[in-house]
């Protein structure tokens, strides 16, 4: 290891804000791919895996790497509450069976009969952008609500609750970032947003458990699981888990597509090609990796490459960095909108895939189908401020000239 990564701290979220992950990440990949993060103040020490190959056996060998003891950086050193009672932080093959009924609701036949409301709320969600043309937008709030008017309906989240949860996700996401953050720091936000969140779902637990609709928080009330029911605990977890899946992830892919084809003028290029659009989906899900990281436990002692691991030990796979591994993905830091094949680990690998993947993809082939179609250019109108997050590869500000279609 050069003198130089030993200085770098990964779990510094200054680096993603404003300084280049991605250079540091290339250096691991190609001098140390297994890299210890040495413990610092007070936070203990984790090992790094950048490379596609270590990141995928990471996601998806849960045999060797446990879910159940913190699943993101933030939980680093403490027990996870989530652990066995949400999807995202229980093991197979408990996993499995608690997944199976969401994964039937979410299925692609089930979303492709979404695609009228989704297609409406893309709609509804473009009225600021039309609005602006010629003039100046900040993207940003626009996109915000988008992943809340596609899946809102389908968690049967009343509209007039959105901003406000979109608000309490991202402070559950990406708690260091000054936008969000309390004055009580880092702590203190992340308690709100996970207190009110979970009161919030909690009562309409309650609710459903009343008077179930057809909605996926009660799929999750009628569960059976293990003989009973799902416990109204492990009910919302879940829900919280499928709220911040969609609400402060979905965001920043189309928010980073734009950001990088305005900068390189390509925007009117990618536009003017609709048939390449699935294929661009997939390259801009690649390109974006808006969730940067997860972390694993090490069950037993292990081997990862050429480095030993032992029980206990805490694991962060960088999607983000393998979603860029030249190994895999030719010239990787250049957005190439015709790429095949295309194997990202955006929506991470193996038993935990992510159960939503079906809905984002529509929701994003259908939302650069509107603005391809009603725009012929999205100009840079000001710098990109990027969110202050380990987490999330998030942008917080990107205004821009809309150009509409002569």
């Amino acid at each position: 290891m050069t003198a130089g990564l030993a200085r770098v701290d990964l779990a510094d979220p200054d680096l993603y804000a404003t300084g280049d992950p991605h250079a540091v990440w290339r250096r691991l990949r190609a001098s140390d791919p297994v890299h210890w993060q040495p413990p610092t103040g007070g936070r203990p020490g984790f090992w790094s895996v950048t490379r596609y190959t270590d990141v995928d056996r990471v996601l998806s060998d849960h045999a060797t790497f446990t879910s159940e003891r913190g699943t993101l950086l933030n939980l680093l050193g403490r027990p996870d509450p989530a652990a066995g009672r949400q999807l995202a932080a229980t093991d197979p093959p408990r996993h499995d069976r608690m997944r199976a009924p969401l994964q039937q609701a979410l299925s692609p036949r089930a979303v492709q009969r979404c695609v009228p409301h989704v297609a409406a709320a893309v709609d509804r969600v473009l009225d600021p952008v039309r609005q602006a043309a010629g003039g100046v937008v900040d993207l940003v709030p626009v996109l915000r609500l988008l992943p809340l008017a596609a899946a809102g309906p389908l968690l049967g989240l009343p509209t007039p609750d959105w901003p406000r949860l979109a608000t309490l996700a991202a402070m559950c996401a990406a708690e260091d970032d000054a936008e969000v953050q309390l004055p009580g720091g880092v702590e203190a936000t992340l308690a709100r947003g996970h207190r009110e969140l979970f009161a919030y779902f909690a009562d309409l637990v309650r609710q459903r458990s009343r008077t179930p609709g057809d909605d996926l928080i009660s799929v999750l009330v009628r569960m059976r699981f293990d003989g009973g029911p799902l416990r109204p605990s492990a009910v919302v977890a879940n829900c919280y888990s499928l709220l911040l899946g969609a609400a402060v992830t979905l965001p920043c892919v189309p928010a980073a597509t734009v950001a990088h084809l305005g900068a390189t003028g390509r925007w009117r290029g990618f536009a003017d090609q609709p048939d390449l659009l699935d294929d661009a989906v997939e390259e801009a899900l690649r390109y974006a990796s808006p969730a940067m990281h997860f972390m694993r436990q090490v069950r037993s002692p292990a081997r990862l490459g050429d480095t030993d691991l032992n029980e206990g030990d805490a694991v962060v796979a960088w999607l983000a960095a393998a979603n860029r591994d030249p190994a895999v993905f030719v010239d990787p830091d250049r957005f190439v909108p015709t790429r095949r094949p295309n194997r990202h680990l955006t929506f991470g690998s193996g038993r935990h895939y992510c159960i939503g993947a079906n809905l984002a993809r529509l929701t994003l082939r259908l939302l650069f189908g509107a603005l391809a179609r009603e725009f012929a250019d999205l100009e840079p109108a000001g710098p990109v401020v990027r969110v202050r997050s380990t987490f999330l590869a998030g942008i917080k500000r990107l205004p821009v000239t809309p150009r509409r279609h002569r």
